[in-house]
């Protein structure tokens, strides 16, 4: 990590606040040995009997990665019973479409796909384009889990298992993303540059993400946070027992998702997310600062596949290429500049440790 991150700070012995961050991280959320496995055992315990009446334990969020796709496989060898959920937003890689095919059919899990309005989605898309802000892989975010709430409410299932884990994702600066549950956020920029009424988009905001753990019992569980993750070895096992394949590199799954990491950041804002990423597989062991330096040395995209998805993302989004040109030029905005929940964020974020004395369930949320 470097100044990329204006946020970013350096101690007397040249360490920086993300690895000093990463330790407090995966310190408070990581267990290993004996005590790991039996918290492991217990959560999965304790998952079955609130699922013992229906026909599914638990629902598990499913992208087709490596990180959801080794959660669902993890899942079985704890003998759950699952119900993937897979949102498609219509930018679904073949490779992501077979991986979550194979997981489904090799693991006999059940599936529920969650289509979005493909024209709802695209003008959601569209807007934040127009508005030049840096988060457009919000709308995604908060689509998987708005979704999986929806889906647990259809269900009655309220244990929610995911792959985002403190391993391989607990370095990413504040300045490089946004608060992925501010509908009112999205909404607002929707108001401003959008065409289309959002008539089916799942929405959900900070107050219901709340509720839900205080009134609903709906409980989200992190697995890959309980083992000693290493992203190279589940790449292994899962290629072996699964037929899953690669796609190229992190959260390649998702046409979309690699033109904006690999060019629009970039090009745009300035940010290469390897560096963020190489930064907590460095600290969690599994790479050497001195191979990340060779990596980020190495093109994002190659030349020909650039100018292929380029073309496509623009097709797809109805754009021209002055359209396209014009957005790549304009300056970045900041989701502040538009309406959001940030003050009650703040707020609430300092209220946290007297909440938590009276809901302990507050604990498990991560705001």
């Amino acid at each position: 990590m470097d100044t990329t991150d204006p946020d970013i700070e350096f101690d007397a012995q040249g360490l920086c606040n993300h690895c000093r961050g990463y330790q407090e991280k995966t310190s408070f959320y990581l267990r290993f040995g004996k005590e790991a496995e039996k918290q492991l055992q217990k959560a999965a315990d304790e998952i079955k009997a609130r699922g013992k009446n229906l026909e599914y334990d638990c629902l598990l969020g499913l992208s087709g990665g490596v990180d959801s796709s080794y959660a669902a496989y993890y899942a079985k060898k704890l003998n759950l019973r699952v119900l993937i959920v897979h949102l498609d937003n219509g930018w679904n890689s073949e490779i992501s479409a077979r991986n979550i095919e194979n997981i489904v059919k090799k693991l006999d899990f059940g599936l529920y796909t969650y289509v979005i309005d493909w024209e709802e989605f695209r003008d959601l898309q569209l807007a934040f384009l127009k508005a030049s802000v840096l988060d457009i892989e919000m709308l995604t975010d908060h689509a998987i889990l708005a979704a999986l709430l929806k889906v647990s409410k259809e269900t009655g299932i309220h244990d929610i298992l995911l792959g985002s884990n403190m391993i391989s994702e607990a370095i990413l600066p504040k300045s490089w993303r946004f608060a992925k549950w501010d509908s009112c956020n999205i909404k607002a920029i929707h108001r401003q540059f959008g065409q289309r009424p959002l008539k089916t988009f799942p929405f959900y905001g900070l107050y219901d993400l709340l509720a839900i753990q205080l009134f609903k019992h709906i409980r989200i569980f992190n697995i890959l946070n309980y083992i000693p993750y290493d992203r190279e070895q589940a790449m292994k096992i899962l290629r072996l027992e699964i037929q899953w394949e690669y796609y190229g590199k992190k959260h390649h799954e998702s046409v979309f998702t690699k033109f904006y990491q690999s060019y629009i950041l970039p090009q745009k804002f300035g940010i290469d997310k390897r560096m963020a990423h190489f930064s907590s597989l460095i600290c969690a062991g599994q790479m050497t600062r001195t191979q990340a330096v060779e990596e980020l040395k190495k093109p994002l995209y190659d030349p020909l596949e650039l100018r292929e998805d380029t073309l496509y993302v623009m097709k797809k989004l109805g754009l021209t290429q002055e359209e396209f040109d014009d957005y790549m030029r304009r300056p970045p905005c900041s989701h502040l500049e538009y309406p959001n929940s940030q003050l009650v964020y703040n707020l609430l974020l300092n209220l946290r440790p007297l909440m938590i004395t009276i809901f302990p369930g507050l604990r498990t949320i991560r705001i």
